[in-house]
């Protein structure tokens, strides 16, 4: 088999989710976090993925942040943090979207994307926005108190995207990664002031 452009990511999933309760704390949370992975193919406006909701318009969702990428390769990391953690006690694969991502791909991280740059895939082209923003939601579904400051640290954030030319996008489709300015990678802004209080 020959090997994969180093320009190109692939789509290995691609989940929604409606907006749902999450507790925490003994609290009721309203959330929509929890992402299910979709088979065949899935229409993409402007606000995102159809059929997937958010809870708080304030830090998700909107034009800049409308789908979240989240790379498959660190999937492993949180599988052997939560069973350090005591969460998970068996050695169970992490499903896809557990991160609540919209898609997770493979092939590029976030020291290889750069703000401004375009996801071209066949029929629908995204553009790179920012790192994800963790949240105390982020801790409960992860089940221990640090995982945003191991996301910040670690530098798995994934990333935000805007919908520059919208249609439809289906898991197993390859996305060709077109440069922006490239003044700031995501992974340079996972580190940026607005989490210094993670460090």
């Amino acid at each position: 088999m020959s090997p994969k452009p180093q320009n190109t990511l692939r789509l290995c999933s691609l989940q929604v989710g409606r907006v749902a309760p999450l507790c925490i704390d003994g609290r009721r949370i309203l959330s929509g976090i929890g992402k299910r992975p979709v088979h065949g193919p899935v229409a993409v406006g402007r606000l995102g993925l159809d059929g997937d909701e958010q809870a708080d318009l304030s830090v998700h969702g909107g034009l800049d942040k409308a789908v979240y990428a989240y790379p498959a390769e660190h999937y492993p990391f949180w599988q052997t943090q939560r069973s350090t953690h005591g969460v998970s006690l068996f050695d169970e694969d992490l499903p896809p979207g557990f991160v609540g991502e919209n898609l997770s791909v493979e092939g590029l991280l976030e020291h290889e994307i750069w703000v401004g740059d375009l996801l071209q895939f066949p029929d629908c082209v995204l553009r790179v926005t920012q790192a994800r923003e963790p949240c105390f939601k982020f801790n409960a579904v992860m089940g221990y108190a640090q995982a945003a400051k191991d996301l910040v640290l670690g530098r798995r954030s994934g990333w935000y995207l805007a919908v520059h030319t919208p249609g439809t996008l289906m898991a197993g489709q390859t996305a060709t990664l077109q440069p922006g300015a490239r003044s700031l990678s995501v992974a340079q802004s996972v580190l940026s002031k607005r989490f210094k209080h993670l460090r």
